[in-house]
């Protein structure tokens, strides 16, 4: 299990790779400045899939990302 300091450096980590330096600054000062409710997030973000699905397609990836 990662410490919560993990996974913030590994979090900022990905924003950057993602985004870039200043982007990814950008996108954290937009989410700390707005009210964000994760849980409506959630609910709303995978509408189109079945739960099947999902659970392939999460069962996939960890099969290639998977350390051994």
């Amino acid at each position: 299990m990662m410490t919560d300091l993990e996974i913030r450096l590994k979090g900022f980590e990905a924003l950057v790779t993602a985004l870039g330096e200043v982007h990814a600054e950008r996108f954290i000062t937009l989410v700390l400045r707005e009210p964000f409710d994760y849980t409506r997030w959630q609910q709303n973000l995978w509408t189109e899939k079945s739960v099947e699905e999902l659970s392939r397609e999460a069962m996939a990836y960890r099969g290639k990302t998977r350390k051994d």
